[in-house]
């Protein structure tokens, strides 16, 4: 094995150091034993206070994990710093905390050596494609360890062989967050010739082990020319034996586990597709039968040069992971999602919950989630399923026929007009697309993050907020990708409102099914109109699933009597300014030329025509020009 002095010097100085074979072994050390079926994970200040960070029970289907406190129980989206000097966009230590990081990364070390350790070895990314690399984690917070090593894999002892090559590390050390941070997540993320070190001050597994394995996988593509794309995807099989795959981003809570979720369908089985936030109307919906759903991937995938051909037209991704962060907000009661309540009920093999309401020996239900205060429910309860347990789970490298992007949209009317404008689906040109990568809206109600409910950009591609590098260079790989996939069909997916109709994922679960039937046949001239903002590329003028036709006002908002076009203009301009201010941060000299004349078209009010033209080689999905 590479020799990494300080990794060396811990386990030679520790008082205990336990190398783990396999996740068994971390489901066993996650309640202190395998007899034990509670845990407290607690550390002492330099002033001998406690500090209970978690507490952990095992229960019948697997163990599960509550924080102490509220904040603790989402990432917190300024978490990250920089501790090295290389090229990076991002906060650096000494900006932060007007100090060099060198001084906190020995003390860390002092610290480490002084508790009992864990160590684990895994593979970044799919483990055909990916990178050596280690986690060292204080023996007592096992479960994080065990969280890690069910997102990223483990390998057994007797694979630390002298050709093993570790390029990252992580490191963890919660104490500092109290010593050090005033109570905050800190991620650092050091940079070396050597190396690359993720030094984690804190439990929570978002920042580190599931957006710090992330980042890793973005500085090697940004290196290499290639990306990992922030998103899930799934191949779609209709009743009538057609197989489309979908490949769907977004930031942070934009639906991307969603999009492997089956329609949410009322007791007596309709689709309640929604309801109108002034009247109190709703609309249904029947769907006989939906689509079968294969799982490709739920967060990270890999787009990597070995299993792509640039002269395909067609983009072609593999998971990243080995097991799914999956959010379950959304699943409050019983019968809400029969799947995957199967799945995590009953699991094949143990799953590890966070935020999930349960006692120890007892079966943590989805639904049941904790409270951060009185009454008022944790908005991120989370489950960590490996991909294995999925039913119909895809391996190996797929090729995408739509790439969707996801926004969480808050409701839009005359008098409250907001960027809600959105009707149920978009198609864009690839230069649109492009664009609406670069702003990635986190959106309405974000349940992922600690947010202030503004709008807000995550940045190139929705994964900046996880990378170390330059944003404009990650600009430049996208556009590149977007140049040589032109044949991967582009569109654009609300969910939570339609206009003045709140909708939750409706809108992306009908878009899947309703494109999945009829392929990647081209659209009839007369089925799609220019979007009344340009930003939003083409709109639907009429939609059939199944023989059910989509009333109008789904498609085209501003023909809700709510909104009108008065209140859609409102809207569309909130939007237009957010696209401005956030796309003047790339017109840098090293953008691509390609790609500054695509952000002078949107500045300069562009048309949906003017985004066609960006690129002579792209093959429209319109039969013919329209007009």
């Amino acid at each position: 094995m590479k020799n990494i002095p300080e990794l060396a010097l811990l386990m030679a100085s520790c008082p205990r150091f336990s190398i783990a074979d396999n996740v068994k072994q971390l489901q066993d050390l996650a309640c202190g034993s395998s007899d034990n079926n509670f845990f407290e994970v607690n550390y002492e200040l330099p002033d001998g206070k406690i500090v209970k960070e978690v507490n952990v029970a095992r229960v019948k289907n697997g163990i599960a994990v509550n924080y102490t406190e509220a904040y603790m129980r989402r990432r917190d989206p300024d978490c990250m710093v920089i501790g090295d000097t290389k090229k990076s966009d991002k906060t650096r230590y000494n900006e932060r905390f007007g100090k060099e990081f060198s001084g906190l990364r020995e003390a860390t070390f002092s610290w480490l050596a002084k508790q009992d350790l864990a160590m684990f070895a895994f593979r970044t990314g799919h483990k055909s494609i990916g990178e050596d690399a280690i986690a060292v984690v204080p023996l007592n917070a096992a479960f994080f360890a065990l969280g890690l090593a069910m997102l990223q894999g483990i390998l057994p002892q007797d694979a630390l062989t002298e050709d093993f090559n570790p390029q990252s590390i992580i490191y963890v050390a919660p104490i500092f967050r109290h010593t050090h941070f005033d109570g905050k997540q800190v991620v650092v993320h050091n940079r070396t010739d050597e190396l690359y070190e993720i030094f984690a001050y804190n439990l929570y597994p978002g920042p580190s082990a599931k957006k710090g394995a992330y980042g890793v996988l973005i500085d090697k593509g940004e290196s290499e020319g290639w990306l990992t794309a922030h998103c899930s995807a799934v191949q779609v099989k209709t009743p009538y034996d057609n197989v489309v795959s979908f490949m769907h981003e977004g930031a942070s809570g934009g639906g991307k586990s969603e999009m492997l979720e089956q329609p949410h369908r009322l007791a007596d089985g309709r689709l309640m597709f929604g309801e109108n936030v002034l009247t109190g109307e709703q609309r249904y919906m029947e769907l006989p039968r939906t689509c079968s759903l294969h799982p490709v991937c739920d967060d990270m995938a890999m787009c990597h040069p070995s299993i792509n051909h640039k002269d395909s037209g067609i983009l072609r991704i593999i998971d990243a992971e080995d097991g799914w962060f999956l959010r379950v907000n959304h699943i409050t009661q019983y019968g809400t999602d029969p799947n995957l309540e199967k799945i995590t009920t009953h699991p094949e093999t143990p799953l590890l919950f966070l935020n999930v309401d349960t006692v120890p020996g007892a079966t943590a239900l989805i639904w049941e989630h904790i409270e951060d205060a009185p009454g008022v429910a944790c908005p991120n309860p989370r489950v960590i399923v490996p991909r294995t347990n999925y039913p119909n789970v895809v391996t190996g490298a797929v090729g995408i026929d739509y790439r969707s992007f996801g926004i969480r949209t808050p409701p839009c009317t005359r008098e409250d007009p907001t960027y809600g404008i959105l009707g149920l689906m978009h198609l864009l040109p690839s230069a649109l697309a492009w664009l609406w990568r670069l702003v990635a809206p986190r959106g309405f109600s974000n349940p992922s993050i600690i947010d202030t409910g503004e709008m807000s950009s995550e940045g190139v591609g929705s994964y900046w907020p996880f990378a170390t590098g330059a944003k404009v260079t990650q600009a430049n790989l996208l556009l590149k990708q977007f140049q040589q996939y032109h044949q991967t069909r582009n569109i654009l997916i609300p969910n939570q409102h339609i206009g003045a109709w709140e909708t939750s994922f409706m809108p992306q679960w009908l878009t899947r099914d309703y494109l999945a039937r009829r392929g990647t046949a081209k659209f009839q001239a007369d089925q799609v109109v220019p979007a009344r903002s340009p930003l939003l590329g083409y709109a639907m003028r009429s939609m059939r699933i199944e023989g059910v036709r989509i009333a109008h006002w789904f498609l085209e908002v501003e023909t809700q009597p709510e909104i009108g076009e008065d209140g859609y203009d409102q809207g569309a301009a909130i939007l237009k300014q957010f696209f401005a201010d956030n796309l003047a941060l790339f017109m840098k000299p090293d953008l691509d030329s390609i790609g500054q004349q695509i952000i002078e078209c949107c500045l300069d009010d562009g048309t949906v025509d003017d985004y066609e033209k960006f690129f002579p080689n792209y093959e429209t999905i319109i039969e013919k020009p329209l007009g």
